[in-house]
C-alpha cells in the first residue's frame, strides 16, 4: 500500500531534451535554408577575387569551370578567352575590378537549372549579375 513518492526529475529531462532536439532541428533547418546559395556565391566570389588580382587565365578558368583550359582552348568556341578578356578586362563593362561584395543570390523567376548571383562591383548602385548553373558550374550571363 505504499505508494512510491513522485519523482518529477526524468519526466523534466526528456521535456528538455525533446526541447533541445526541436530547438537543434529548426536551427539546422533555418542555417541550411540560410546558405542553400553558398556553393555558387563562393564559385562567383572566387571568379571575382580572381578578376581582382588581374589573373584573368584563372577567371576564365572559371568561368568555363575548366582549370587547364589553356590546354584545349578549341573547345570553349562559344565565349573565347579574347572575347571574355574584352568584357572582363580592364576596358570591360566593370572596368579594374578594385573591390566586390556578394549582395544576394537565388533563382530566377522563371525557373531555371541556375542561380544568379548579384555582385556589387567597385561600390557602384547597379549590381553585376552572373548566372551559375547548377549542373556543371560554368558561369554565363543570367537569361532572366
Amino acid at each position: 500500500m505504499d505508494a512510491p513518492v513522485y519523482d518529477p526529475g526524468p519526466s523534466r529531462r526528456r521535456r528538455i531534451k525533446i526541447g533541445v532536439g526541436v530547438f537543434l532541428l529548426l536551427l539546422t533547418s533555418f542555417l541550411v535554408w540560410l546558405y542553400r546559395y553558398w556553393p555558387q556565391e563562393h564559385i562567383v566570389d572566387n571568379f571575382f577575387t580572381s578578376i581582382q588580382n588581374k589573373d584573368y587565365d584563372t577567371a576564365y578558368g572559371i568561368w568555363m569551370n575548366d582549370p587547364t583550359w589553356k590546354q584545349h582552348p578549341q573547345q570553349h568556341p562559344k565565349y573565347p578567352f579574347n572575347e571574355f578578356y574584352t568584357d572582363w578586362g580592364p576596358g570591360g563593362e566593370w572596368g579594374l575590378v578594385k573591390t566586390h561584395k556578394i549582395r544576394a543570390s537565388g533563382e530566377c523567376r522563371g525557373g531555371g537549372s541556375g542561380i544568379v548571383v548579384e555582385v556589387i562591383v567597385n561600390r557602384r548602385v547597379m549590381p553585376a549579375r552572373v548566372w551559375v548553373e547548377k549542373s556543371d558550374k560554368t558561369l554565363s550571363y543570367p537569361p532572366c
